[in-house]
């Protein structure tokens, strides 16, 4: 995409130029989605952000302006640009930074017309409410509901949207109603560019948990696999010893090998046998 920068106002051009500068000052660059924000939410998020990372907010052609001059594989992240995207600038690597922003999410009632980030269920069970014209609104909003001890109750659970469909007006002012907040409202990494590489979030969401679990379950498996096949390492040299020390010592007591180190356990397997023996000859 060719974009014509020679002739911009002073003031656009510092903003280009600030962009630029920010971009080779900071490891990570990355867009952020800022849609449906509330600004007592931003500020709390700017300030949580201080001093790891910049957040700035400018229009997405100068956007587009400086990463065609800032050229190579950053201006790809141009292609990720929507109607709300702002920039960030940080030296954290995109792991950390997506870990830091999920936390900046809060949770809100859904607006008419947005996509619901999963299914939304209303679960059965008495409300607040009492008797009147909500009983309507929630029949006709797919939910059954009735009158019970004087309270409005929902009797059977249902699932209103499904993920990925659109709200309807109805269903968002039944859900806010019922005091159902579906909607992740804060910063959202759309995609992070960080040593020569473009992160999309996909690839961000991790289950940190579950990773350290497999890492575990495999050196686990991995520590087994090297005793039991008998390949010696720093880790496992002293646990195939001792299972050939007691490997060596079951066979020479099942062999009645007189040894100084398996007298003893001799001994005891006769012994063993003879009360066995003496208990078969009661028996009979």
């Amino acid at each position: 995409m060719a974009l014509y920068t020679h002739h911009l106002p002073a003031w656009k051009r510092r903003e280009v130029e600030e962009i630029k500068k920010d971009a080779g000052k900071y490891a990570l660059i990355g867009l952020v989605d800022m849609y449906g924000i509330p600004a007592a939410q931003l500020q709390h998020i700017r300030r949580g952000l201080r001093g790891s990372a910049k957040l700035k907010m400018t229009r997405n052609t100068l956007i587009e302006h400086a990463f065609s001059e800032i050229g190579g594989e950053v201006s790809a992240l141009a292609n990720r640009l929507s109607g709300h995207s702002a920039l960030i600038f940080t030296n954290e690597n995109p792991f950390r930074l997506f870990k830091k922003l999920e936390k900046t999410k809060t949770k809100m009632a859904a607006k008419a017309g947005e996509k619901a980030p999963d299914d939304i269920v209303v679960e059965k069970g008495p409300t607040s409410f009492k008797p009147g014209p909500i009983v309507g609104e929630l029949q006709q909003a797919g939910i059954p509901a009735a009158i019970e001890a004087g309270k409005v109750k929902i009797r059977e659970t249902r699932t209103v949207v499904r993920k990925g469909d659109t709200i309807s007006p109805k269903h968002a002012d039944v859900l806010a109603k019922l005091g159902i907040k579906p909607m992740d409202v804060g910063l959202i990494l759309q995609a992070a560019f960080y040593e020569g590489s473009l992160y999309e979030p996909s690839v961000l969401a991790i289950d940190e948990d579950f990773i350290a679990g497999q890492i575990i379950l495999a050196s686990q498996q991995a520590f087994n696999l090297s005793v039991n096949a008998v390949v010696p390492t720093h880790e496992t040299a002293a646990p195939i010893i001792a299972r050939a020390v007691r490997e060596a010592r079951g066979l020479a007591i099942e062999a009645s090998i007189y040894e100084k180190d398996v007298i003893d356990g001799i001994i005891g397997k006769a012994q063993r046998e003879s009360a066995a023996l003496q208990n078969m000859v009661r028996g009979s």
